[in-house]
């Protein structure tokens, strides 16, 4: 039989099966052999391949400690004397895959062996950490676990074998590494060649990536706040406190309109936040410091603003679809314009 290559496996409280929300400030732990989505990866790889251990820790502490926490994770791993790092998969969890794809950069660098992660293409660790490693396209939720595993231990086999991986054939995000190759026409040739595809209607492939960003342009400054009627617009989960319309607490589906007429404070006995991707407690002991309705009734008050819709609208920006969040945005500057409202305190966590 051949080598048999050594994987410790990261993941978090929650695929660790030790808890939710409530659970996201556990510290790290160790647990000997695969743990929840490591069995299947343990099926995927086969008997070349043993997860020799579980590296566990919390969402919040990796997120609160993660630049001090690193180098005593990093000697962790070490002492395992792994081949392959596979962290996750994260798919679009918010804090979940900045903190793997922080794990596994520190491996690359400070172990100099192969690390695998797998994100949704929204997740913010793409962008934070697809230079420094191996991070597999995935779908949004952990419902994509089964084709996650398949296409994160395939990458891993390849890599340790040493064979040749590209972003197209093996499905993790381009790097942005460029390699000097021989290829039978010039630079000038092939972009004739496309130029002639383009103009005649037929596929072409350009050489080039360019990254795709939505411009949008900043609206105008307000002119005279003491004039302009206020609205409050917030994606941390606000809803009312028996969340009687059921807001996700992750990859919200809709928005609230929630009622604040005649009030001049979010009592915590009416609203609290159901936000899945922060600890709510704070939240919600005082709903004023996600949507201060308390302070802008002062201004209006005070004669600094001119007036205050009495209605906020609310959604989960936890996880959520770009293209349900245009949507949501789309409809509720709608509904904004129709009120006549000049300008709108837009809060976040």
């Amino acid at each position: 039989m051949g080598k048999r290559y050594r994987v410790v496996h990261f993941i978090n409280q929650f695929f660790a099966q030790i808890g939710g929300e409530e659970k996201a400030d556990l510290p790290p732990s160790t647990a000997a052999g695969p743990v929840g989505p490591g069995l299947a990866f343990q099926a995927a790889l086969g008997d070349a391949f043993e997860i020799a251990a579980t590296l566990i820790c919390g969402d919040n502490y990796f997120a609160t400690h993660g630049e001090s926490l690193l180098p005593a994770l990093i000697e962790e791993i070490r002492s395992y004397a792994p081949d392959v790092v596979i962290a996750g998969p994260a798919f679009n969890a918010g804090r979940y895959g900045p903190n793997c794809g922080a794990l596994c950069a520190a491996v690359q660098r400070e172990l100099g062996i192969p690390a695998v992660t797998g994100m949704y293409c929204e997740n913010p660790g793409v962008d934070l950490y697809r230079r420094d490693c191996y991070i597999i396209e995935t779908q949004n939720s952990a419902v994509g676990m089964r084709r996650a595993v398949p296409a994160m231990s395939a990458l891993v086999k390849k890599l340790l074998r040493g064979q040749a991986v590209s972003p197209a054939g093996d499905g993790y995000f381009a790097k942005g590494i460029k390699r000097n190759v021989f290829v039978e026409k010039t630079g000038a040739d092939r972009a004739i060649d496309m130029l002639l595809a383009k103009l005649a209607g037929r596929p072409y492939q350009s050489e080039l990536v360019f990254p795709d960003f939505e411009r949008v342009p900043p609206a105008p400054p307000v002119r005279d706040l003491t004039r302009a009627r206020l609205a409050l617009v917030t994606d941390a989960g606000l809803t009312d406190r028996q969340n009687s319309a059921r807001l996700e607490s992750a990859r919200a589906t809709k928005f609230l309109e929630l009622n604040i007429g005649g009030m001049d404070t979010l009592s915590p006995e009416r609203f609290g936040s159901v936000h899945g991707g922060f600890d709510t407690t704070a939240a919600n002991r005082n709903p004023n410091v996600l949507v201060p309705l308390d302070l802008v009734r002062g201004l209006v008050r005070q004669g600094r603003a001119g007036g205050l819709l009495d209605t906020i609208y609310s959604t989960t920006g936890n996880g959520t679809s770009l293209k349900n969040a245009q949507r949501f945005g789309a409809e509720i500057a709608a509904k904004l314009r129709a009120q006549q409202v000049d300008a709108v305190i837009l809060t976040s966590t």
